[in-house]
């Protein structure tokens, strides 16, 4: 069945932008991995447009990943969703890889900073104490999966100074001798900062997956970071199961209060976070 769609042309968004939303919506909701869009000739048709209009939709679902050109063929839809389980241990990079997928980390910022109140309280420390953060994108290839805030002190935060980049947990391990463990995990929506849906590589309409994780040292039960996470809903899909709250975590700090604010050095503030 095809749906056709009235286009907003006085919006201030551009018509191939909206074809290219209805058409991402198309293949998540009505769609499985290698299955063919209907022809450009029968997409033009349905969306009332001429077909360089219908190509430069199509493009910006090429450049996500969400399908390909096959000469001769027409467009196929790629199976380009991850389905991310959230537990005990936080190894994204070696379960991605462990499933035949290249997985790459890119360190994009760090900083030496305090801890305001409410990062300190997840982290378990008295406010204004320094910690490490760090700002990194996790992705396969030219697919971005998710941009991510790690707040880290202790052990882990002297360890996470020599760190440049590829998977934190097992950096954390060879240098630190840290093995972490999930003891809490909080997931909402909300929609990206401009900053954050320009390293996702999506449109700043388009909502987030956002996971506040609490992470602790196995060893010592000690809380050593505390974990900010966006994630592209339309490329990963949660797995949640009991290995969140296993019996052998440490103990589940107390209170789950949201985020109320990043501290002011990067530039983190309540408005950007909700």
């Amino acid at each position: 069945m095809t749906f056709m769609l009235t286009l907003a042309r006085n919006a201030g968004i551009a018509i191939w932008a909206q074809i290219a939303a209805a058409l991402r919506s198309d293949i998540a909701e009505r769609h499985e991995a290698d299955d063919w869009l209907p022809s450009e000739i029968e997409l033009a048709a349905r969306f009332g447009v001429n077909r360089h209009t219908l190509r430069r939709a199509v493009d910006v679902l090429v450049d996500d990943g969400l399908v390909e050109r096959v000469h001769g063929r027409g467009t196929r839809i790629l199976a380009r969703e991850l389905v991310y389980g959230i537990g005990r241990d936080t190894r994204f990079t070696e379960r991605l890889a462990a499933s035949g997928r290249t997985a790459e980390v890119m360190l994009l910022d760090r900083a030496d900073i305090v801890a305001e109140q409410s990062v300190a309280r997840k982290l378990r420390l008295a406010e204004d104490t320094p910690i490490l953060c760090l700002r990194t994108l996790r992705g396969e290839g030219d697919i971005a999966y998710a941009v991510s805030l790690h707040f880290l002190c202790g052990a882990a935060a002297t360890a996470a100074q020599t760190y440049t980049g590829g998977s934190l947990t097992r950096h954390l391990r060879e240098v630190g001798g840290i093995t972490l463990d999930r003891i809490e995990s909080l997931i909402t929506t909300r929609l990206p900062r401009s900053e954050d849906a320009l390293a996702l590589r999506m449109p700043r309409t388009q909502p987030v997956l956002r996971v506040k994780g609490v992470n602790a040292c196995r060893a010592s039960g000690e809380v050593q970071e505390y974990v900010i996470s966006q994630f592209r809903g339309d490329r990963i899909e949660f797995a949640v199961g009991e290995a969140a709250q296993t019996p052998s975590c440490p103990a589940r700090p107390k209170g789950s209060e949201a985020l109320d604010r990043l501290p002011s050095q990067i530039n983190e503030q309540e408005e950007g976070l909700r």
